[in-house]
């Protein structure tokens, strides 16, 4: 298992990668930039939908980049992207080319006993942690050892407890986010029943498999 201060992001099919080339030619690298104005006619205003900022990542793990046509790019970091295309475009067409990526679509859900949000993550690294504070914190009424992380993994959802009271959670692999995971806060027993939800444990336990399931139905 890696330690957590190996984690990269990976390119997922279906994210959104932007990938902007630049030179001290700007007219030899204008054949490589993504042409917003054409990819966001007709939007409305400034609120551009994410896909019209960058790529789509297909089914079949390419996008189709500017002159070089398609491109494998899923399962790539960013830097190993940046990397190959810095490469490319240097031996065959800008000795010097620069290029930076972005996953445009990088987003984590929290919810639960925090301030809920989706948040945006603009540097592709974000912790359990810093995602709850993010949020706003764990209420007096979350439970601190029982974060529950959601994640779907090809094609597959799989999900993790996390323990933040626990040393052991910074070599977790799941104590780093990835893009479209869930972050989930369980209520304490109290808080649910002085909710009126419940009058005994196997109430509890009830209601907790019943929103479970939907919870893993719903967020497909």
């Amino acid at each position: 298992m890696a330690a957590p201060k190996d984690f990269e992001a990976k390119i997922e099919i279906n994210d959104v990668i932007r990938i902007d080339v630049s030179s001290m030619d700007e007219e030899l690298a204008a054949p490589f930039q993504l042409n917003l104005n054409t990819q966001g006619a007709g939007g409305g205003g400034g609120n551009q939908n994410a896909a019209m900022t960058g790529y789509l990542v297909n089914s079949k793990g390419n996008v189709n980049f500017p002159v070089l046509g398609e491109i494998y790019v899923e399962g790539k970091s960013r830097e190993e992207l940046e990397e190959e295309l810095t490469s490319v475009l240097r031996e065959k067409y800008l000795r010097d080319a620069v290029v930076r990526v972005r996953i445009v679509n990088f987003k984590v859900t929290v919810m639960g006993e925090t301030g809920s949000s989706v948040i945006d993550v603009v540097d592709e690294r974000i912790s359990v942690p810093q995602a709850i504070a993010m949020s706003g914190d764990i209420t007096y009424d979350g439970k601190r050892d029982k974060i529950l992380v959601i994640r779907q993994v090809d094609e597959q959802l799989k999900y993790e407890i996390l323990d933040l009271t626990s040393v052991d959670i910074f070599q977790n692999p799941f104590y780093y986010l990835k893009q479209n995971d869930i972050v989930y806060v369980e209520p304490t027993y109290r808080k649910v029943k002085s909710a009126g939800f419940i009058t005994s444990w196997q109430g509890l336990v009830s209601i907790v498999t019943t929103a479970f399931s939907l919870f893993i139905l719903f967020s497909r």
